[in-house]
């Protein structure tokens, strides 16, 4: 195929068929070393892959694989060129990871979406349902809800009274939007998800707790994504707000009154305490754990594990526990193990003069 290719040539009318190592160099405008006609079923790592598959190579560490993989086509950055190995094609391209997601889609496979709604749904009389929605067994709809075109909600997903949802929503089966919930368009929910609950609030009063009421909403913005089994609590007095294209994995807890910008990244089991402000941009990574009123500045970037319990000015990479800079934590790390060596001669000292 030649180098004008658009996806559509690739894809085919159903984004499955076999395609050749010439129609995917056309597309991403690989330079093609090895045979064109090498057909490509499916997309694996080096270590699995089979002839009919697609690989890649853009780090040194995989090298090795490389020259025993049994990939039959292998997307490659210019430096792996010549390395060694027994692929039958070579796609090489100086973004290779950023050519490989024009690729994949080819290979992705989605559920069929129903159509309407399902018999065994629940909708309420008032519910404003936009175009092409599809609703699907055992889902629940409450009262007052308004839905965009082209929403879709899985098997048994819960939208509370009040809610609003934009445009191309997805709820997959089971994820619940409690009442007045608010999500922009493309919002994606995945299993289990939970979005708009009442937050921990209590008060300490004759010897009980008392729950504080909540009367805040959840708002989600455009193309937010919320991974499974994670929970936003609604506000208490405030809105809990995401931005517009934060992504947020499974199994992460936002608090109460939590506000977070546009296009921030955050990883699996991060726990998020209530009135945090949590700025554009900002990455935290996997088990962060945020202390409650912190302000986390734009662009900042929090290390696997680390536990904040201060904010984090703009642009700034914090690790350890408790989070500190991060070549500060660094640093520390590498004087702990230091002093074991100090210390290891002063132990030995100390055990001579007692066995005199």
């Amino acid at each position: 195929m030649s180098s004008g290719s658009t996806p559509q040539d690739v894809a085919g009318g159903d984004g499955l068929r076999p395609v050749t190592a010439g129609a995917i160099a056309g597309l991403i405008g690989a330079e093609l070393l090895g045979d064109a006609h090498v057909v490509v079923e499916g997309v694996a790592a080096l270590d699995r892959a089979t002839p009919s598959h697609l690989s890649l190579l853009s780090h040194a560490r995989y090298a090795h694989w490389f020259r025993e993989t049994q990939a039959g086509v292998v997307l490659m950055s210019p430096e792996f060129r010549d390395a060694p190995g027994g692929a039958r094609a070579r796609l090489v391209v100086a973004k290779p990871m950023d050519a490989l997601l024009r690729v994949l889609p080819h290979f992705h496979r989605t559920g069929a979406r129903p159509s309407g709604v399902h018999p065994t749904a629940i909708v309420a009389p008032d519910v404003v349902l936009g175009n092409d929605v599809s609703i699907e067994a055992y889902a629940v709809i409450g009262a007052g809800v308004v839905l965009g075109d082209r929403v879709w909600l899985g098997p048994h997903a819960v939208v509370g009274d009040g809610c609003r949802l934009g445009d191309d929503v997805r709820l997959h089966a089971h994820a619940t939007c409690y009442p007045y919930t608010e999500l922009g368009a493309r919002v994606v929910l995945h299993a289990g998800a939970q979005v708009g609950r009442e937050g921990f609030g209590w008060v300490p009063r004759d010897g009980a707790a008392h729950r504080i009421p909540h009367v805040g909403r959840c708002v989600l913005g455009d193309d937010v994504e919320i991974g499974a089994n994670s929970c936003v609590d609604r506000g208490s007095i405030d809105d809990t707000v995401i931005g517009a294209g934060t992504k947020i994995d499974s199994l992460v807890q936002v608090g109460h009154n939590t506000r977070i910008g546009r296009g921030c990244m955050i990883a699996s089991q991060v726990g998020i305490a209530g009135s945090c402000r949590i700025e554009d941009g900002v990455q935290l990574g996997g088990q962060v754990g945020l202390a409650g009123h912190l302000v986390i500045g734009r662009g900042a970037t929090i290390a696997a594990q680390g536990g904040v319990v201060g904010d984090v000015p703009a642009g700034e990479t914090w690790s350890g526990y408790p989070a500190r800079p991060h070549r500060e934590q660094l640093r520390a790390s590498a004087a702990l193990h230091r002093l074991a060596a100090l210390i290891r001669p002063l132990e030995q000292l100390l055990k001579g003069s007692g066995d005199r």
